[in-house]
């Protein structure tokens, strides 16, 4: 267990990076043109997500082969995910965003640096350069001009390389995005889909009239957009001066925090190796952030994937936002001296309570108030979404990750090193937060 920060690394700033070309790659055959529905959720996720996905040299698969063959299998791809060449629109009549699906084509960068891959360093933890790897939008760039997905295939001068992806958020939940980069091996392989992807967004449409039948002490209603505008993303841009530290729990660490969780617990809790982890997170992140309020209550936000809980399930394969944010609840006082059991049946109980009704509940008051999930801690994981097992023509990544946004609210969960049952924690917080955190982090996991 140990944690990593900026003061302890000597990052690179410049990988070098030259932008050989830039392309549009089009459907290989006509698609037909359409309207698709975005439900309520996918309204407040219109931000970007990054993505690099690095490869060591493969004799057979030099770089340019890669481009050739990712180009190639794209052009198959946007048949059944027709959605991802169209782009953004916002419906002044329903006053809700929606893709249309016009076949405008995603956008293909290919790139070298003048680096190798031993160069660059420890590719696990989150170096702000990476950014060079994935293509970056134009500020100018209007919302129906900027492509809803893109590609940048780096080498590197050992024969390595990097393909950079960035999606909005509006297309893919974490699972979905996995199937995608399933789906593109299998056909970069000159294989069949691996999953064939269920486009119908309509699964997740608020019901008419709306039927809010729960509080929702997650979600707040923010100030609504000026009519004939789309709603603001969820994902804010903080300007305070803050610091990021990457925080170790090897599976050690992790059988600790299972084996206190048992201290007390009831029969049944669910001590799994996420619930121990973000009441860990949760407990640190609250405790040194807040300030002698010992009788606030406190709430952590986590994503639950909605396709098994619906009534019926989803198809597994819904390529869009099928995800809620369940939550836990306490205050102050229970996180700094209840038992730790209690925080993770908290966690347990917001998992359980994302029923079929309480999400529909949830859609509805979307349909309503237009607001977002609000707490205390917003843990992001990508722990077990496995996209480093995504086996390629070329291999499979030798580590594959998100690109970091750092954000005061939220914890980013993501694996420490492929085949590991450990994970890293990027928290951002200011300076003197950060040393709090730190000492609680130690404190507490022992």
């Amino acid at each position: 267990m140990g944690n990593l920060g900026q003061e302890q690394l000597t990052l690179l700033q410049d990988l070098k990076i030259t932008v050989h070309s830039s392309n549009t790659v089009y459907p290989m055959v006509d698609t037909k043109k359409r309207s698709m529905f975005l439900s309520n959720i996918d309204q407040a996720l219109n931000f970007e997500v990054k993505t690099i996905h690095f490869f060591v040299a493969n004799p057979d698969f030099q770089p340019k082969k890669v481009v050739e063959n990712l180009k190639a299998t794209l052009e198959k791809l946007l048949q059944p995910y027709d959605f991802l060449a169209g782009r953004l629109r916002f419906n002044p009549r329903e006053e809700r965003l929606e893709i249309d699906c016009n076949a405008a084509g995603v956008r293909f960068d290919v790139a070298s640096s003048g680096l190798s891959l031993e160069e660059i360093g420890d590719l696990v933890y989150p170096n702000p350069a990476f950014q060079q790897l994935v293509f970056g939008k134009p500020v100018t760039m209007g919302l129906e001009e900027q492509p809803l997905i893109s590609f940048q295939v780096t080498s590197f001068k050992c024969g390595g390389f990097a393909i950079g992806v960035s999606n909005n958020h509006t297309t893919f939940d974490g699972i979905s995005f996995s199937m995608f980069l399933k789906n593109l091996a299998s056909f970069a392989a000159g294989k069949p889909l691996a999953v064939s992807p269920y486009n119908n967004r309509q699964l997740l449409a608020a019901r008419s009239p709306p039927h809010v039948t729960f509080s929702h002490q997650e979600l707040v209603n923010l100030e609504s957009p000026p009519k004939g505008e789309p709603q603001v993303s969820m994902l804010e841009t903080q300007k305070e001066n803050l610091i990021f530290k990457v925080f170790q729990l090897s599976q050690g660490d992790i059988s600790n925090l299972k084996g206190k969780a048992k201290i007390g617990s009831k029969c049944g809790l669910a001590i799994t190796s996420f619930n121990v982890v973000t009441a860990h997170i949760w407990r640190c992140k609250v405790l040194a952030t807040n300030r002698d309020c010992p009788d606030k209550v406190t709430s952590v936000l986590f994503a639950v994937n909605l396709r098994p809980r619906m009534r019926p399930p989803l198809p597994h394969s819904y390529t869009g936002n099928a995800v809620l944010m369940g939550y836990g609840a306490t205050t102050c006082r229970e996180l700094e001296v209840g038992p730790f059991s209690h925080l993770v049946e908290a966690i347990q109980e917001g998992t359980a309570r994302m029923s079929d009704e309480y999400a529909k509940s949830v859609m509805d008051w979307g349909q309503l108030y237009k607001g977002f999930p609000r707490g205390d801690v917003l843990v992001s994981s990508w722990w077990r979404l496995g996209l480093a097992d995504v086996d390629y023509p070329w291999g499979r990544p030798i580590y594959s990750c998100p690109l970091m946004n750092p954000n005061a609210d939220i914890v980013i969960l993501y694996p420490d090193s492929k085949g590991s049952e450990g994970v890293n924690a990027m928290v951002t917080l200011p300076l003197e937060d950060m040393e709090k955190f730190e000492t609680l982090f130690h404190k507490f996991l022992h």
